[in-house]
């Protein structure tokens, strides 16, 4: 993690333990001796991929830095239902009080990281690249790409700053392809990359005919698809999108696009079964 990403991580952290601890956990209070120390160990109740062991340390550590988390696998290992992903010691109030923000993040970045990781081995073999969206949870885009990038796939532009995607209110707005690329070239003094959006092999010609860096096919079948990439012939990278699912994925892959985008990543992953359990007292 860079050091912009660790303070909008500590900036998602806080504002998640302010939501759920608010003013005090009054079940921890009223029920713990305020000097109790808890041994507890996180485990793996379902076959996933491990993403936000780091994150999950975090949390623990921002409620209290004398709990001490010690993570037993690294990030983006495979695991089995019953391995022990971490253990931790320290103030029983502390553990108690962080583990559910602690679990909540890490379980969605585990789920995401799944997932992403099955598309992976459904397009293996191929040249495609698994790509993630936009389709982020509001709030949490850092995490949820992170979780993309340590389950194998790669992260598409980050938001509406950081690439030019002309899609197809874009393309209607302006008038047509042509005219949208001439305002986008009148504006882009940063050299930002562009990608524009077509629905057919005519906007692909007219695409190709302007020089853009990255296409984007959407919701073509594989077939149109081929064409496309026969079409192209290496002039642009090509990006296929809408509808991707496992079960097409690798068809899709095989028509010889070079990215694969799967809003279904970060917008539809399930949640690793992970769980915190207190070992023993002292």
């Amino acid at each position: 993690m860079n050091s912009e990403d660790v303070r909008e991580i500590e900036s998602i952290i806080s504002r998640a333990l302010a939501e759920d601890i608010g003013p005090g956990d009054v079940t921890s209070a009223w029920i713990l001796p305020p000097d109790l120390r808890l041994r507890s160990k996180v485990i793996a109740k379902a076959p996933g991929i491990i993403a936000g062991l780091e994150v999950a340390q975090m949390v623990f550590r921002a409620v209290d830095d004398h709990v001490q988390f010690a993570g037993l696998v690294a990030e983006s290992s495979a695991v089995a239902p019953g391995d022990v992903l971490a253990r931790l010691e320290g103030p029983g109030m502390s553990i108690l009080s962080a583990e559910r923000v602690a679990l909540n993040f890490l379980q969605r970045m585990s789920g995401i990281a799944t997932l992403t990781r099955r598309f992976v081995e459904a397009v293996r073999g191929t040249r495609a690249v698994i790509l993630d969206t936009r389709k982020t949870a509001p709030g949490l885009r850092v995490l949820d790409k992170m979780a993309v990038r340590l389950g194998g796939g790669q992260n598409h532009r980050f938001g509406l700053f950081d690439m030019v995607l002309v899609k197809d209110n874009h393309i209607a707005a302006a008038g047509g392809i042509a005219a949208a690329m001439q305002r986008v070239r009148a504006s882009n003094r940063e050299g930002l990359q562009v990608e524009v959006e077509v629905k057919s092999l005519d906007e692909l010609r007219e695409a190709l005919d302007l020089g853009v860096d990255r296409i984007l096919l959407d919701n073509m079948d594989p077939r149109r698809m081929r064409q496309a990439v026969a079409l192209t012939a290496g002039r642009a990278k090509l990006e296929a999108s809408g509808g991707i699912r496992l079960d097409n994925a690798a068809v899709v892959a095989g028509t010889g696009v070079d990215y694969v985008s799967v809003g279904a990543l970060t917008h539809s992953a399930q949640a690793l079964d992970i769980s915190l359990d207190v070992e023993e007292e002292e």
